[in-house]
């Protein structure tokens, strides 16, 4: 009995591992397939007024969405790090546009102007040449991101108003930022735009339902193991070849036969002497 609820609670220990596991792997799944979905809606939509979008927060079905943007660069650009595009090292160009129309007219929208590859010991590239006065600006929006690690002085590796407030923008930046699709009708100068982000399934979703196949199998498994009948604790499972039955030999089958003569010779009646 004890085998028994040991082996069952291994199994069902097993088992709820691998449901937690494929519960994950679903989950990874449902969010790259909302993260694609969301790409595809949004990403080639008509732009329409930051103002619009931005109340002052971003809501979630509207990452990636077109926005026009009307104002004027303000304060010096801060560089991006340890964003690579395509596999290869770059640095970005971030900006702080103040708004000059609109209900959001004197707010603070971080954008990002594009990137330059980034040459192994070259340095740091030089920054490109922004736009002065007034400038129309279409950006593809996403919310801030959280703080991360402190970078040098004018630089940061993540888009995030404290990050930034350490780099020297001293401003209440707007709760997202802007992916520069043109800046007054073009891509900005001497930069690269962002690629449009490649958003993959991937095998979540197969990976789920593995898990979930092991979990029955954990199962099933236990309760064969259960269903099989105990040995006895006196029964030895693995008899010693001196404890199986040994076949007789030749000697011994001789001494049988001798033993059977004498027997039926003892038992015979004796014989009477007739004379004559």
């Amino acid at each position: 009995m004890r085998r028994r609820v040991l082996t069952m609670l291994v199994a069902v220990c097993v088992a709820a591992v691998c449901v937690v596991a494929g519960v994950w792997q679903w989950s990874r799944h449902a969010e790259r397939s909302a993260t694609a979905a969301l790409v595809e809606a949004n990403y080639d939509a008509a732009p329409v007024p930051v103002a619009q979008v931005l109340t002052p927060a971003l809501a979630g079905d509207d990452v990636w969405r077109p926005a026009a943007v009307v104002g004027r660069y303000v304060d010096s650009p801060v560089l991006l790090r340890g964003r690579p595009v395509d596999g290869s090292p770059a640095v970005h160009e971030l900006g702080v546009v103040e708004i000059a129309e609109g209900d959001l007219a004197g707010s603070f929208l971080v954008v990002n102007r594009g990137w330059l590859a980034l040459a192994p010991d070259a340095g740091l590239p030089p920054l490109s040449a922004r736009p002065d006065g007034v400038v129309e600006l279409v950006v593809r929006l996403r919310p801030l991101e959280s703080s991360g690690r402190e970078a040098d002085a004018g630089q940061v590796y993540r888009i995030a108003a404290a990050d930034l407030a350490r780099a020297g923008v001293d401003r209440d930046v707007l709760p997202a930022y802007g992916v520069v699709a043109d800046e007054d009708g073009d891509p900005a100068v001497a930069l690269t735009a962002q690629p449009r982000p490649e958003v993959s399934i991937g095998i979540n979703l197969s990976y789920a339902f593995q898990w979930w196949l092991f979990a029955a199998g954990s199962m099933l498994g236990g309760v064969l193991l259960v269903r099989q009948p105990d040995v006895p604790a006196s029964a030895d499972p693995h008899p010693t070849p001196a404890a199986r039955r040994r076949r007789p030999s030749a000697e011994d089958e001789e001494d049988a036969i001798v033993d059977a003569q004498e027997a039926a010779t003892a038992s015979a009646p004796p014989l009477r002497r007739t004379d004559g």
